[in-house]
């Protein structure tokens, strides 16, 4: 029997319509779609995203949701990614075609990817569809510029000490997740003696998107926060 192969489906910020044509129209005919969950009690808000393209299905599929909780311990979360990689190379065993649905893009900070470095290993196909990051999502809701020019971008996916080492090498600074850490932030980006701008975008491109100057501080989950230090042109 022929494997099925593996994809990385980027589904954007939040918003279904952000959704990539060729994302839709793979999720309209796929076997199975891996959607994990953070927790036993939450439903994955990747899953929420997509719904609306499944809903209006009239054939039948499978629905794979895997726990991969949000702890730092990485031995126990390498034995969370061996049982999906498991569970998800039974189904390809089976010649099913599978999705693995992830918020923004599959390649950037995505636990698709290693899951898809222990499929690879056991020489299945994969396939990545690229999706709207979260970022540039919120970039366009603050309508703002992320980068001009020649201008460095830095993603900073936890603010810790490497932050503050960096911090002049950049123009752009986009803070993932903000809400955890936004008082060490506010601390190192005052330092900085540069003018610069504060943008903030909670649950971006969602019903109830929030865009305001300023660093996050509620606690909300999906914050982003961009800074951008102004470079005066003197030609």
């Amino acid at each position: 029997m022929k494997r099925g192969k593996f994809f990385g489906i980027g589904v954007g910020p939040g918003d279904t319509e952000l959704l990539t044509i060729k994302a839709a129209k793979l999720l309209k005919k796929i076997d199975v779609i891996c959607s994990p969950r953070s927790s036993e009690s939450k439903r994955s808000l990747a899953l929420s995203i997509v719904q609306p393209i499944l809903d209006d299905r009239d054939d039948d599929y499978e629905i794979l949701d895997p726990l991969f909780p949000m702890i730092e311990d990485k031995l126990a979360l390498n034995t969370y990614w061996d049982q999906a990689a498991e569970i998800i190379a039974e189904k390809l065993v089976q010649g099913k075609d599978v999705g693995f649905i992830t918020l923004g893009d599959p390649t950037v900070y995505s636990t698709f990817s290693y899951v898809a470095k222990r499929l690879k290993d056991l020489d299945f196909q994969i396939d990545v569809i690229p999706g709207i990051t979260s970022f540039t999502g919120c970039a366009a809701a603050a309508g703002i510029s992320l980068a001009e020019k020649d201008e460095i971008v830095v993603i900073v996916p936890k603010v810790d000490d490497r932050l503050e080492g960096i911090l002049e090498y950049g123009d752009t600074f986009i803070i993932m997740k903000t809400s955890r850490h936004s008082e060490i932030l506010e601390e190192i980006i005052s330092k900085d003696k540069r003018e610069k701008s504060i943008i903030s975008v909670q649950n971006c491109s969602m019903n109830d998107e929030n865009v305001f100057e300023g660093f996050s501080k509620d606690k909300k989950y999906l914050s982003t926060t961009i800074i951008k230090f102004d470079n005066i042109d003197t030609n």
